[in-house]
């Protein structure tokens, strides 16, 4: 990655930074295919924080094509991973996150697989296979660097054992925009509803919980709220009976539409980002999302998330760049 630039810069250039991952990405995917790439027992994908959440819509649609995939935090099991034949697939935008290198480097070299934006990095020199983003300059709270690492997951899950790459991702650059200006214009109305919160729920079905995941990341990143995300059905076993003075994000066109009307019926504050039609109420607002494959909505809610902590951590008076600590263990030293 060529450096950090600021959040709002690189929020300013994404559309064009992302059409052109895009391209770049679907290209190395098809030809790695080719090269033999992307077979055998289907993958699991390890990463931390915001990687993690990346690979929850390509997982799904990996099971939904019949391949069974997993994800799993990479600090949450003892090492040497355990033997299976399963490819493993490390994600790290900076190629140097400290378990998931680890977990890479306990597997056979033969099933290390790389997704990357910093190439070289400590990820990629380990890994047989990269797929790299291209060493897109990124803000320190990620936001083309995620949005790319979706698409670059996304392309993989298409393309795992035989498939192809939907050809979807191609008319995404004018989704993405066209979402960028419609949910921009409605910018401060929709974060008006942080005002005086000091919590928010992000709760999302199947392939959005990973959305809801690194909303809840990047809210308490960017803006300092206290934020929680998870899936609707968790939510749905008990944690929504702490439904309070927060805000609360669901991402979904099913289960999540009662839920949002439920709660704001109740009295509590809810923004719905669904690609189904749903009337606003008191307490209510909607956003509604072009309807595309998983991965590729995954893209978009990010993108809504992304417009709305900027706003809300302005209106807040945060500093966007500056983080509160510093952990020196997560990376490790490049060489």
């Amino acid at each position: 990655m060529r450096g950090y630039i600021t959040f709002a810069s690189a929020r300013a250039t994404q559309a064009e930074a992302l059409e052109s991952a895009i391209a770049t990405i679907a290209d190395d995917v098809r030809g790695q295919q080719v090269g033999g790439a992307f077979t055998g027992p289907g993958p699991i994908f390890v990463g931390i924080g915001a990687s993690l959440a990346a690979a929850c819509a390509p997982v799904w649609t990996l099971r939904s094509r019949g391949i069974h995939a997993l994800r799993l935090g990479s600090g949450d099991f003892p090492l040497p991973f355990p033997k299976a034949e399963n490819p493993i697939i490390g994600i790290s935008q900076s190629g140097k996150s400290t378990e998931t290198i680890a977990v890479l480097d306990s597997v056979d070299p033969a099933q290390r697989y790389a997704v990357v934006n910093s190439d070289p990095s400590p990820m990629s020199d380990l890994s047989d296979h990269v797929l790299s983003l291209g060493n897109i300059p990124d803000s320190y709270a990620s936001t083309i660097g995620y949005t790319a690492t979706v698409t670059g997951l996304g392309m993989i899950a298409d393309a795992w054992g035989g498939g192809a790459v939907d050809l979807g991702w191609s008319k995404l650059p004018a989704l993405f925009r066209w979402t960028e200006e419609t949910v921009g214009a409605r910018a401060a109305e929709l974060a008006a509803t942080f005002d005086s919160v000091v919590t928010a729920d992000f709760v999302g079905a199947g392939p959005s919980a990973g959305s809801a995941e690194a909303g809840a990341l990047l809210f308490r990143e960017v803006a300092r709220v206290h934020a929680a995300g998870m899936s609707t059905r968790q939510y749905l076993h008990g944690s929504m009976e702490s439904a309070g003075d927060g805000v609360h994000v669901l991402f979904g066109d099913e289960r999540e539409i009662e839920v949002a009307q439920t709660l704001s019926e109740a009295g509590h504050r809810v923004i719905l980002i669904s690609s189904t039609t749903v009337d606003e109420a008191r307490n209510l607002q909607t956003v509604k999302l072009p309807r595309v494959a998983p991965s590729q909505r995954a893209v978009l809610e990010a993108l809504v998330m992304q417009i709305l902590v900027g706003e809300v951590a302005h209106r807040h008076g945060v500093e966007i760049e500056e983080f509160v600590f510093h952990n020196s263990d997560t990376k490790v030293d490049a060489l």
